[in-house]
């Protein structure tokens, strides 16, 4: 064997006739071999003999002299001949079978009680599983979401990925685009804002700030005529004006539903503009400053009566009041979530979340707004635009 390098070497020539034999010679012709030791040479192949018994023996013919008595000479070896072992006695092969029988019939019996005990472990673990997720979401304990406490009883967790594609919240393919679910207004998130997903429902989370708000693509409110807003609000801000819903983005907002400090009262107040300028003197409103307005939920409600010519605002289902009105200002512009137009700039950013946003083509009474406030409204009941519902 090599190391993979060739090394420098010097062909052997053929031995000259007389001088030894080599390869090609015919046996016994030519003393010696190639290799071979010559006579007179030691032999390395083999030990020398014992005193008095003659030469060694070589590859070759023994040298001339006189001839000695040899005994008859034994092939040899050019190796030392494997050692030999005596025999051992046969094993008892028939109690070799019955003890590997034995074992085998134990190993069996040991696995098919394994097994068992796998099939019942699982078994159990599965009927454990079922009613653990038979139980009612809301029995189980709350967890802390960000922006507002679940009055629905649930839990905050991932949607169910199973969930079909009516139950969603937004536009297939576009999580950035609230679905409308009774209409075709998609409302596009603006970039501060995002949705939180609970365990019964998803909110609109808004932070407070300027690039917070949602905008649709067109007004979802034809304020000639009868109509209601609505949505469940959940103020964090404790001064200021907060807008949830309102329409609009020319010089003025159209209406506004939301939370403001009136007369140094934090107050709920739903408001109209009547003239093209958006001038203070020419809006109109109606508030509600005796009930909780920070960190608690409420359904606000805004009605408009195109025949009596009359806005009234509602707190959850009681009424906070009525105003009498000339008419609303049919501005410009989308449907806002978070904001409104004020003097033909950006305002009053909502802080704190949003859901169960809808829009009416009529004015609501009690017994509906009652209805709609315990998730029973009529069937004959319809809004015309829905979102996160």
């Amino acid at each position: 064997m090599t190391d993979g390098t060739d090394r420098p070497h010097s062909p052997q020539p053929d031995p000259a006739p007389g001088s030894g034999g080599g390869y090609g010679y015919p046996p016994g012709a030519i003393p010696g071999g190639y290799g071979a030791p010559q006579p007179g040479q030691p032999n390395p192949y083999r030990s020398e003999p014992a005193p008095g018994q003659g030469q060694g023996q070589g590859f070759g013919p023994p040298p001339a002299g006189p001839a000695q008595p040899q005994p008859q000479a034994q092939p040899q070896a050019a190796f030392p001949a494997p050692e030999t072992f005596s025999a051992t006695p046969q094993p008892d092969w028939q109690a070799l079978a019955d003890r590997t029988e034995a074992e085998q019939r134990k190993r069996r019996l040991l696995t098919f009680g394994i097994g068992g005990l796998v099939l019942a472990l699982v078994a159990g673990g599965t009927a454990w599983f079922f009613l653990r997720d038979s139980d009612d979401p809301a029995d189980k304990p709350a967890t802390a979401v960000s922006g507002s406490p679940d009055p629905s009883g649930g839990t905050a967790e991932s949607p169910d990925p199973k969930a079909s594609e009516d139950d969603s919240p937004t536009v297939p393919g576009e999580p950035n685009l609230l679905r409308d679910r009774s209409g075709k207004l998609a409302v596009a998130l603006g970039p501060g804002a995002s949705l939180g997903e609970l365990s019964k429902r998803t909110e609109v989370r808004f932070k407070g700030t300027p690039d917070s708000y949602a905008q649709g693509s067109e007004a979802a409110v034809d304020v000639t005529r009868s109509f209601t807003v609505s949505t469940r609000a959940y103020n964090v801000a404790e001064n200021g004006s907060r807008m949830a819903v309102s329409q609009g983005d020319g010089d003025s907002y159209s209406f506004e539903l939301g939370f403001e400090v009136v007369n140094g009262k934090k107050a709920w107040v739903f408001r109209v503009q009547t003239g093209d300028k958006g001038q203070g003197a020419t809006a109109q409103q109606v508030v509600a400053d005796n009930v909780d307005t920070t960190r608690t939920w409420a359904l606000l409600t805004g009605t408009y009566d195109a025949e009596k010519k009359t806005i009234a605002l509602w707190v959850d289902d009681k009424q906070a009041g009525q105003a009498q009105v000339a008419g609303i200002w049919a501005g410009p512009g989308p449907l806002q979530l978070g904001r409104a137009r004020h003097h033909g700039i950006w305002s009053a950013a909502w802080d704190g979340p949003l859901d169960h946003i809808r829009i009416f083509d009529q004015a609501l009474g009690q017994a509906q707004i009652t209805g709609m406030k315990n998730d029973k409204l009529d069937k004959k009941t319809r809004p015309t635009h829905s979102w996160l519902v």
